[in-house]
């Protein structure tokens, strides 16, 4: 099931994508589905980041083969670190490239929707707090990054967080092929397989450090081929399963 948030007329709202059509939601998913009997098809509106996030967290170095490829020792827990929710920006939205930068680099990554409160719980039951997936980029502003002793400016501009085009319930997030395209030519590409930390030990990991809200994002990390962006370029990051966010900078 793919669950979307959009705009239409003005109004935001939720629902399922069903094909070439939206069938409407009666309030948001975090306390369970209930349909209208609306439908609204896809072209009449605008998708929408598929959450309202109180905070995005996100998860350095957690593939093997991109920790192969710095030359990085394998962590022996996460590196976690926060976007703010106004970085966040949807499906064919712009990236801005802003100015006094040097270097702007794509992450594609799988994300993580939080479904309810979630706060130390065991990997166990991760699965049980888990809304669904869906793809992000993690925008790096890659010259700050390396000047700054934390990662906060280089990661939180604005519109430096794209995420959608929807979130996709039905999903094994262990062995998923994963990809980035910059002006379709592939620059990433590997498998969920290779996660140091799956999903569930992420969600609960987090959850130990910080309450979970619903809604809130979690992504997993990027895998190798980390790369710069510049003004017209066009990318793309693909999920098996879940589908293709796409976005240009300017």
């Amino acid at each position: 099931m793919k669950i979307v948030r959009f705009e239409h007329k003005k109004k935001a709202g939720w629902g399922i994508l069903d094909g070439k059509e939206i069938k409407v939601f009666k309030n948001p998913p975090f306390s369970g589905i209930a349909l209208t009997r609306r439908t609204i098809a896809l072209s009449k509106v605008k998708l929408l980041v598929p959450s309202e996030p109180s905070k995005i967290i996100l998860v350095g170095l957690n593939y093997r083969d991109h920790a192969a490829e710095l030359k990085m020792p394998v962590p022996f827990e996460p590196v976690i670190f926060l976007k703010p929710p106004t970085s966040a920006l949807s499906h064919e939205e712009k990236i801005i490239y802003p100015p006094g930068v040097k270097r702007l680099d794509y992450e594609a990554e799988l994300a993580l929707v939080i479904k309810r409160k979630a706060k130390n719980i065991p990997p166990k039951d991760a699965h049980k707090y888990i809304l669904g997936y869906t793809c992000l980029n993690d925008v790096t502003a890659r010259d700050l990054q390396k000047k700054d002793v934390q990662w906060t400016r280089a990661k939180s501009f604005d519109r430096f967080c794209p995420v959608g085009p929807w979130i996709e319930t039905d999903l094994n997030p262990d062995k998923l092929k994963i990809s980035c395209r910059l002006n379709g030519r592939l620059k990433q590409q590997s498998n969920t397989s290779n996660f140091i930390f799956p999903v569930s030990y992420l969600v609960s990991f987090i959850s130990k450090v910080m309450t979970l809200c619903p809604g809130d994002i979690i992504s997993t990390g990027t895998p190798p081929g980390v790369g710069p962006m510049q003004k017209g370029d066009k990318v793309a990051v693909e999920i098996e399963g879940i589908g293709c966010l796409e976005n240009s900078v300017i």
